[in-house]
């Protein structure tokens, strides 16, 4: 399976995702320009997290965003279900779970604060993956969900689809490890829903106080919400 489909097909996704897991980070440096690493930090700020706290981190991938989150000295575990993933961050000393969004193997309410990046529009069922976030947290917990989303200047929203549709996999075919993958990733990007619409979703889903901020102009947006 090189690339899935936008019906997003949970075998599919997750065999796509194994096959990019060995170039996955150097590919998401190179593509987002270095701003990755950037997006993390705001992403591990905005959760408000620090010891004592237990974190999970969905959609994890390689691990790279958890090993940011414990930064904070919270306890974080990584959890994806892509094996070949998770199976790429084998040397970061966080623990990792192979585990479904739609079916997270936890028990409700053990999480302090929960946060998934970049992931959430690849879940075939997104709002069941905010209603499973939201079971598993506390009452008073945390979400953030650090995503791509819709750029809020126009002319820079017509120059970011070309490079999605255009440059973006031509770079993908000289760094990623599956470069057909990244012209699902740019479609993907491209029907998911704008910063009022996933708003609105997480708050039918379990979660109440939601907000949102931009970063990099819209390319990415960090929603936050608080189980009640």
């Amino acid at each position: 399976m090189s690339r899935a489909s936008l019906d997003k097909n949970p075998h599919e996704v997750a065999s796509m995702f194994d096959a990019v897991a060995r170039r996955y980070d150097l590919t998401n440096t190179v593509l987002s320009l270095g701003q990755d690493r950037y997006w993390r930090r705001e992403t591990r700020a905005a959760l408000r997290i620090g010891p004592g706290d237990t974190v999970l981190d969905l959609a994890a991938g390689t691990a790279v965003s958890t090993v940011e989150l414990a930064a904070s000295g919270a306890w974080c575990v990584a959890a994806d279900f892509s094996v070949g993933m998770l199976a790429a961050g084998r040397s970061r000393r966080v623990p990792k779970v192979a585990a479904d969004g739609t079916r997270l193997p936890f028990a409700d309410g053990v999480f302090d604060a929960v946060t998934i990046s970049f992931g959430l529009r690849n879940i075939v069922d997104h709002r069941l993956a905010l209603r499973e976030l939201a079971r598993v947290t506390r009452p008073g917990g945390r979400l953030v969900v650090c995503e791509f989303s819709t750029p809020t200047n126009r002319l820079f929203s017509t120059v970011y689809k070309e490079y999605l549709m255009r440059a973006l996999p031509r770079i993908a075919r000289a760094v990623a490890s599956n470069p057909e993958a990244y012209v699902y990733l740019a479609e993907s990007i491209r029907a998911w829903p704008d910063q009022a619409t996933l708003a609105r979703h997480i708050g039918e889903c379990g979660w109440t106080r939601v907000r949102w901020r931009n970063l990099t102009g819209g390319i990415v947006a960090l929603h936050a919400a608080t189980k009640p």
